[in-house]
C-alpha cells in the first residue's frame, strides 16, 4: 500500500507537469464511459432489474390468437377465462380491461383511466399497497360496495399525495366509490392507469351478456404459475385447453382459423418493444468506448515517448522493468478512474432525457436510475479501460532503455513496431467509426422515409380532443343509450362548426395514429361464398360525415354519411380503397353489401374513401369499414376540427362548448394532429439522434487519432524529411508521402468497417423502414465522409512536414 501511495503521488505530479495531455485523456474517456454508463443505466433499469412485483418472475401474460385468420393477440371472453383456469400449471388467472370514466369529487370533473381487474389482481402480481389495502375477494361479487385503489402517480398529481386519502369518497358512474388504498411507485401494467376498480363496479363489465357470450372478448388475462413449473409446461397445458375448446365449441373456434392460446413471461412482455432498440444503443455505445480507448492508447504512446529519457534514468538508477510498468499502469488506471467519475456525472445529467426516451418503449422507464449496480459497472469499465489500454504502451516499451540516454534517443526508441501498433489502433478506430456511421445513416434514411410517407390524411391545422361520456348519464341499465349520445354530439358539432376559422368539424371513435388501437373483425361480402373459417378481416371505425373533411381523408366515390341516419341496423357504410380493390376489383362497390354477423343482416356500401395509415406510419394502410356515428354512437369519442389558422386557439372554446352542454363533462388530450404525427415518429427520431451523436463522437475521436499518429510520424521522420527537402524533394512529394500513409490506414479501416456494417445492418433490420440493411447509397456516403475526415485530419501534419527547414531538420537531433 505504501508503494501504491508513492505511485499515486508520482502520477499526480506527472499530470501536473503535463496537464494538457492528462486532460485530453480524461475528456476522451469521460465521453466514452459516460455514454456507456447512461445506456447501461437504461439496460439495467428496464432489462436486467427484477420486476417490482413480488411474484413477477412467476407471472405470465396469456395470449389468444387465430393465426390462420390473421387475428393476433385477441382479448379473452369471461367464459374463455373460465376454460383457461382449468390449466393445472396455473396458480391463478385474473382479468383486466381499461376504460375511461369521469371522476367527480375533486376540484373539477376529471377524466381518469381506470383499470378494471379481478379482486385477486394485485395479490396475483404480488403488489403490496403503499397506503391502505387492495381489493378483497367479495368485492368482485355483484352488488358489492364500489371501491377504488389509486395509482401512486395519480395520488401525487391530482391529490397532492394526501396521506389521509384512504376513506375519501368520489362519485363515478353515478355511484359513490371509497378509496381503500394507494399503490407504490411501480410501472402500471398493462396500462398506466389513474385508478383501479374491481369488476363488480364497472357498468360495462357488469353486463350479464359477458357471462354467457364467448365472442364478447374484451379482457386481458394474466396468470401466476406454480413454483418450479417451466414455460414449456405452461404452454403445453394451454394448448390442451385450446384443443378442448375447439372440440366442445366448434362453431366458435373454427378449425380453419387455427385457434390457439399461449403465454409469455410478464418480464418479456414489458420489454418486448424496448429490447431491440436498447441493445442496439448499448452496442453502439460500446463501440464508442472502444474507439475512445484506442485513442487513449495512442495518447499514452505519445506520453511514453516524451518520458522515455526519464524512464531510462530511473532504470539506470536501479528501477526494475516491472516497477516502471507498474508506475505506468497506476497512472493509466488513475486517469481511467477520473474519466469514469466525469463520465458518471455526464450520464447523471442525461438521465432525465433517457427516462423520457425509454418511456416511449416500455412502462418500466420510471425504474431507470443511477444505482449501485450502475456504479459498479462504471467503476469496472473505468478500471478496465485504464489498465488494458494503458498497458499496451507500457508493455510495448523497449526492454533496453539505454539508447534513450543517447543523442537521437527519442527517434531510436520510437521504432517501427510502435508506429505500426499505433497504426493498427487507428485502423480499428476507423472500422468501428464506419460501423457507427453506417448504423446512424440507415436509421436516418429510415426516418426520412417515414417522414415522407403519405399517411392518407392531412394533419395540418387540425385540433383533436377526447371526450368520454359519463356512463351513468348516457346509458340505460347495462347498455349505452344511443339517442342520449347523439343528443350530446349533434349540437356540439353544430356549434363548433360555426366557430370563426373552422373549416370542418367531426367526431369519431378515434383519429389516425392515436393511442386507441382500431377494432378489427371478420366480415362477409354479398355474392361471394362464405369462407370456411378464415374469412376477410377489416378495421372498424365510427365517424361522422364531417370527420373525413376534418381529418383530410378524401371521398373517392359515392357519398359520405347523412344527417338523417338513424341508430340501428341495417347500416350505411363507407369502405377504404384497399378493401374495395381487394373484394370488388375495378368495379364500383357503391350499392354492394357486406355483413358482420354471418349474413343475418346486410349493410350497404354508400361510398369509398382513401386509405389511411391509422396504426402507424410504418404500417401499410389497413382495410377499413366506416360506420356513421349517428347509427353507432359511442361513449368514448374524439372531436376533430380543421381550421384556417392555428388550431390551438380553439382548445378553450372546445372545453366551453362541452361544458355548456354538460357542466360535469371533462375534455382531455387536446392536441393538434401534427403533434400526434410527430409523436408517432419520436421513437425512431430519438433513436436516430442517439446513434447520430455516437457516430459523430466516434468520428471526432477517430480524426483526432489519425492526426495524432501522423503528427507522431512526422516528428519521428523530421531528419528524413529534412534530407529529402535538402536533396530537392518538392512539397507536393512530401505531402503525398504523408497522405499515402493515411490512405493505407483508411483503406484498411473501410474494408473492415464495411464487413462490420453488413453484420450490424442485418441485426437492426427490424428497426428500419423501406431501407435495406446493406443500402449501397448509405455505405458509399459513409465511406466518402470517413475518407474526407481522414484527409482533413492529415492536412495539419502534412503542412508541418513541408514547412520543416532543412538545416533545422538536420540539426534537430
Amino acid at each position: 500500500m505504501g508503494t501504491l501511495a508513492s505511485d499515486l503521488r508520482l502520477a499526480w505530479r506527472t499530470f501536473r507537469r503535463q496537464p494538457g495531455s492528462a486532460l485530453l485523456v480524461v475528456l476522451v474517456l469521460a465521453l466514452g464511459i459516460g455514454a456507456n454508463t447512461a445506456i447501461f443505466s437504461v439496460i439495467n433499469g428496464v432489462l436486467l432489474r427484477a420486476l417490482p412485483y413480488e411474484h413477477g418472475d412467476r407471472t405470465v401474460v396469456l395470449e389468444q390468437s387465430a393465426p390462420k385468420a390473421g387475428l393476433e393477440n385477441q382479448p379473452f371472453a369471461v367464459l374463455e377465462l373460465r376454460d383457461v383456469r382449468r390449466a393445472p400449471s396455473l396458480d391463478g388467472v385474473v382479468e383486466y380491461h381499461s376504460m375511461w370514466f369521469n371522476l367527480l369529487g375533486g376540484r373539477e370533473p376529471e377524466r381518469v383511466q381506470t383499470g378494471v381487474v379481478s379482486a385477486e389482481w394485485f395479490e396475483t402480481l404480488g403488489v403490496r399497497p403503499l397506503l391502505g389495502r387492495t381489493f378483497l375477494p367479495h368485492e368482485d361479487d355483484p352488488g358489492a360496495e364500489p371501491v377504488l385503489v389509486l395509482s401512486h402517480r395519480y395520488w401525487q398529481r391530482s391529490l397532492g399525495a394526501d396521506p389521509n386519502v384512504v376513506g375519501r369518497t368520489f362519485e363515478m358512474n353515478d355511484r359513490v366509490h371509497t378509496v381503500v388504498g394507494v399503490l407504490p411507485p411501480i410501472p402500471g401494467y398493462p396500462d398506466d392507469n389513474d385508478v383501479w376498480m374491481p369488476i363488480s363496479a364497472c357498468p360495462f363489465r357488469a353486463n350479464p351478456a359477458h357471462e354467457t357470450n364467448r365472442q364478447m372478448r374484451m379482457l386481458t388475462a394474466v396468470a401466476r404459475i406454480d413454483e418450479g413449473v417451466s414455460m414449456e409446461r405452461v404452454r403445453s397445458d394451454l394448448a390442451a385447453v385450446a384443443a378442448l375448446q375447439r372440440r366442445e365449441h366448434p362453431d366458435v373456434y373454427l378449425e380453419a382459423q387455427g385457434h390457439a392460446i399461449g403465454a409469455q413471461p410478464l418480464r418479456e412482455e414489458l420489454t418486448r418493444r424496448a429490447r431491440p432498440t436498447f441493445l442496439l444503443l448499448l452496442a453502439t455505445s460500446g463501440l464508442v468506448l472502444l474507439i475512445a480507448c484506442g485513442n487513449v492508447a495512442n495518447l499514452a504512446f505519445a506520453r511514453l515517448l516524451r518520458r522515455e529519457r526519464e524512464l531510462a534514468v530511473r532504470a539506470a538508477l536501479g528501477a526494475a522493468r516491472g516497477r516502471l510498468v507498474r508506475q505506468l499502469l497506476t497512472e493509466s488506471a488513475l486517469l481511467g478512474l477520473i474519466g469514469g467519475a466525469v463520465g458518471l456525472a455526464l450520464a447523471a445529467g442525461a438521465l432525465d432525457l433517457l427516462v423520457s426516451f425509454a418511456g416511449r418503449f416500455t412502462p418500466r422507464a420510471g425504474e431507470i436510475r443511477i444505482d449501485p449496480t450502475v456504479l459498479v459497472f462504471t467503476l469496472g469499465v473505468a478500471l478496465a479501460t485504464g489498465l488494458v489500454f494503458g498497458a499496451l504502451p507500457a508493455l510495448a516499451s523497449p526492454r533496453d532503455l539505454v539508447p534513450a540516454l543517447k543523442e537521437g534517443g527519442a527517434r531510436a526508441t520510437a521504432g517501427g513496431g510502435r508506429l505500426r501498433l499505433r497504426g493498427v489502433l487507428v485502423v480499428g478506430q476507423l472500422a468501428l467509426s464506419f460501423v457507427l456511421l453506417a448504423a446512424a445513416g440507415l436509421m436516418i434514411r429510415s426516418l426520412v422515409r417515414l417522414q415522407n410517407v403519405d399517411p392518407g390524411f392531412d394533419p395540418v391545422n387540425v385540433l383533436t380532443a377526447t371526450v368520454d361520456l359519463d356512463w351513468s348519464e348516457y346509458a340505460q341499465g347495462h347498455q349505452a343509450d344511443p339517442q342520449a349520445m347523439v343528443d350530446f354530439y349533434r349540437p356540439l358539432l353544430e356549434r363548433l362548426g360555426t366557430e370563426p376559422g373552422v373549416v370542418a368539424a367531426g367526431v369519431g371513435a378515434s383519429f389516425p395514429l392515436s393511442e386507441s388501437t382500431p377494432f378489427n373483425a371478420g366480415f362477409r361480402v354479398e355474392g361471394k361464398p362464405a369462407a370456411d373459417g378464415a374469412g376477410p378481416v377489416a378495421d372498424f371505425q365510427v365517424a361522422s360525415a364531417g370527420w373525413f373533411d376534418a381529418v383530410g381523408v378524401p371521398l373517392l366515390s359515392g357519398r359520405t354519411f347523412r344527417a338523417t341516419d338513424q341508430p340501428g341496423p341495417p347500416y350505411d357504410v363507407l369502405v377504404s380503397r384497399a378493401l374495395a380493390r381487394r373484394h370488388w376489383g375495378n368495379e364500383d362497390p357503391v350499392g354492394r353489401r357486406i355483413s358482420t354477423d354471418g349474413g343475418e343482416t346486410w349493410d350497404t356500401v354508400v361510398g369509398v374513401v382513401g386509405d389511411v395509415r391509422a396504426r402507424g406510419l410504418d404500417q401499410e394502410p389497413a382495410e377499413t369499414i366506416y360506420y356513421s356515428y349517428l347509427q353507432n354512437p359511442l361513449l368514448s369519442t374524439s372531436i376533430v376540427l380543421r381550421t384556417t389558422g392555428d388550431p390551438r386557439r380553439l382548445a378553450a372554446r372546445v372545453r366551453e362548448e362541452v361544458r355548456r352542454i354538460d357542466p360535469e363533462q371533462p375534455v382531455a388530450q387536446v392536441r393538434t394532429l401534427e403533434e400526434v404525427r410527430s409523436g408517432s415518429l419520436a421513437p425512431p427520431r430519438l433513436t436516430a439522434l442517439l446513434l447520430g451523436l455516437f457516430a459523430a463522437l466516434a468520428l471526432v475521436i477517430a480524426a483526432a487519432g489519425i492526426g495524432g499518429v501522423l503528427a507522431f510520424a512526422v516528428t519521428q521522420r523530421t531528419h528524413e524529411i529534412g534530407i529529402r527537402v535538402a536533396l530537392g524533394a518538392r512539397p507536393a512529394t512530401v505531402v503525398a508521402m504523408v497522405v499515402g500513409q493515411v490512405a493505407v490506414m483508411v483503406a484498411a479501416g473501410l474494408g473492415l468497417g464495411l464487413a462490420g456494417a453488413f453484420a450490424v445492418g442485418r441485426l437492426m433490420s427490424g428497426l428500419l423502414y423501406e431501407v435495406r440493411p446493406t443500402d449501397p447509397g448509405t455505405l458509399v456516403l459513409v465511406s466518402l465522409v470517413l475518407a474526407a475526415v481522414a484527409l482533413a485530419a492529415c492536412l495539419g501534419p502534412a503542412r508541418r512536414a513541408t514547412a520543416i527547414p532543412p538545416l533545422l531538420a538536420l540539426r534537430a537531433e
